[in-house]
C-alpha cells in the first residue's frame, strides 16, 4: 500500500520553486495552499492564548477526543454562527483536518467498498487507496463551478459507502449552492430510506467545510442539516482554524457527526495518537469563545484575501481582452482563484511547442516566474488549461509585479 501511494504532486513543484528562489531568481509562488504569518498573522486573542496557556504548563497529554472545553466551544461556536446544535458528544478534535478525514475513512470505509467524489478535489484518491476502496471520481466541469450535482452522483449512489464534498472549493474557490446541495442531500436521504428498508448500510457525507468563513462578495454558506435536518444523522463534517484563521501551522482540527461515527472516529484516532497539541487546544477555547475577536479579524483577513484574488482575476480578464489565450473564474470563497491557461500548439521562445498542462506551468515558471499548480494534481484527467493559483503565501505587489511577466511571456509566443 505504502508503496503504492503517488507523492503530491504540488510538494515536487514547491521543491522546483525553492530551488529557483535559492538561486535568486524572483517566483510568484501562486502555488501553496497555507499562509504567509508576514502576510496573514493568526489573531493576536490566539497568540497569546497559546503563551498562556503554555505559561499555565498546559504540556501534558490532552483528552483523547479533545479537551472538553474546546468541544463545549465548538458546540456553542456551532450553534451561533452557523445555527446546527450537536450534542457534546458529537464532537471530536484532532491534529488538524488531515487525521479527522482519514479517521472517518478509517471507521466508515471497508476495503472495496465504494467512495464518490468529485473531481477536482484535495487528497481522496489518497485516502481511497490506504483504505483499499474503490474511488469513483466524478468530473466536475466550468458549468457547473466544478461542483458535483445530485444527478451527477445518481448513478453510483446504490453502491456508495460514503460521499466526499467540499465547499468552499479546494482548488476552485467556488462554493456549492444551495440547490445543488439540497440535491444531493435528497438523493442520500431517499438511498438511506430504500437501505433502511433492506437492512443495509448506510451511506454517509463527509462534508469538509474548512474554509467556510472565507467568503466574498453576497456568496452563502450551507450546510446539508441546515437544509434537510434529517441529513445530521449521515453528515461528518470536516472542520478547524488552519483556514479560517491562518493558523495552518497550530494543528487543531475537528470533526462534527452521528455520535456512534464520531464514538468510532474517536477509538480510531486514538490509536494513532493524533491529538491537537494542549496549549493550542486551550487557545482555541478563548479564540472560539470571542465573537467580537473573531468578526474583527475575519473582516481584515477577507479584504486582504478578496484583494489577492480580485488583482488577479482582474489581470486575468484584462490579458483576455487583449486576446491572449486565458481566463478566470471569479472567487467565490476559500483562498484560490480558478484560471484558464491553454496556448496549446503555440511555440515558446526556446523552440518548445506547448502540449499539456505542465508545459505550461513549467514555462511559466521559468519564463515568467510565476508558480501555478495544474488541476491534475487534484485528479482532473486531460489538459484542458485549467489551473489553481493561491494567494495565502504573497502580498499584492509580488503579484502585481508578476502580471506583466505572464503578459510578456504569453505574448513572446509563437
Amino acid at each position: 500500500m505504502a508503496g503504492a501511494l503517488v507523492g503530491s504532486e504540488i510538494l515536487k513543484i514547491a521543491a522546483e520553486i525553492r530551488a529557483l528562489m535559492a538561486q535568486g531568481v524572483p517566483v510568484c509562488n501562486l502555488t501553496v495552499g497555507d499562509f504567509s504569518p508576514k502576510q496573514f498573522p493568526i489573531p493576536e486573542v490566539l497568540q497569546q492564548a497559546i503563551l498562556r496557556a503554555l505559561e499555565r504548563s498546559e504540556t501534558n497529554y490532552p483528552a483523547a477526543n479533545g479537551q472538553a472545553e474546546l468541544r463545549q466551544a465548538i458546540q456553542r461556536f456551532y450553534e451561533r454562527e452557523l445555527g446546527l446544535r450537536y450534542p457534546l458528544d458529537s464532537f471530536l478534535v484532532a491534529g488538524g483536518a488531515r487525521p479527522v478525514i482519514y479517521g472517518l475513512y478509517r471507521t466508515v470505509v471497508d476495503a472495496g467498498d465504494t467512495v464518490i467524489y468529485p473531481v477536482p478535489s484535495w487528497n481522496n484518491n489518497h485516502y481511497v487507496h490506504m483504505c483499499g476502496a474503490r474511488g469513483v471520481p466524478v468530473v466536475c466541469g466550468p458549468e457547473t463551478r466544478f461542483l458535483p450535482t445530485g444527478e451527477a452522483l445518481l448513478s453510483e449512489l446504490p453502491s456508495a459507502r460514503l460521499v466526499c464534498l467540499n465547499s468552499p472549493l479546494n482548488p476552485t474557490g467556488t462554493a456549492i449552492t444551495a440547490d445543488a446541495l439540497r440535491g444531493i442531500c435528497d438523493a442520500i436521504l431517499a438511498e438511506n430510506r430504500s437501505r433502511e428498508q433492506r437492512g443495509q448500510r448506510p451511506v454517509y457525507l463527509m462534508y469538509d467545510h474548512i474554509y467556510w468563513m472565507l467568503r466574498f462578495g453576497d456568496t452563502k454558506h450551507v450546510t446539508p442539516p441546515g437544509l434537510r435536518p434529517e441529513m445530521a444523522r449521515y453528515t461528518v463534517f470536516v472542520d478547524g482554524i488552519s483556514k479560517a484563521f491562518a493558523a495552518t501551522g497550530l494543528r487543531v482540527g475537528w470533526a462534527v457527526g452521528p455520535v456512534d461515527i464520531i464514538k468510532q472516529m474517536s477509538a480510531v484516532l486514538g490509536h494513532v495518537g493524533a491529538w491537537a497539541p494542549r496549549p493550542e487546544q486551550m487557545a482555541t477555547v478563548d479564540l472560539l469563545s470571542d465573537s467580537e475577536a473573531i468578526h474583527a479579524y475575519g473582516s481584515r483577513f477577507l479584504e486582504g484575501l478578496d484583494r489577492r484574488l480580485e488583482l488577479l482575476h482582474t489581470g486575468f480578464q484584462g490579458l483576455k481582452k487583449d486576446g491572449l489565450q486565458v481566463d478566470s473564474i471569479p472567487p467565490m470563497g476559500a483562498i484560490y482563484l480558478t484560471v484558464r491557461i491553454n496556448p496549446f500548439g503555440r511555440r515558446t521562445p526556446a523552440g518548445q511547442v506547448l502540449q499539456t498542462n505542465e508545459d505550461v506551468r513549467k514555462y511559466l515558471l521559468t519564463d515568467a516566474g510565476i508558480g501555478i499548480v495544474p488541476f491534475q494534481a487534484f485528479g482532473v484527467p486531460g489538459d484542458e488549461g485549467w489551473f489553481r493559483l493561491s494567494v495565502g503565501a504573497v502580498s499584492e505587489e509580488e503579484i502585481k509585479a508578476a502580471l506583466p511577466r505572464l503578459a510578456r511571456a504569453m505574448q513572446a509566443l509563437t
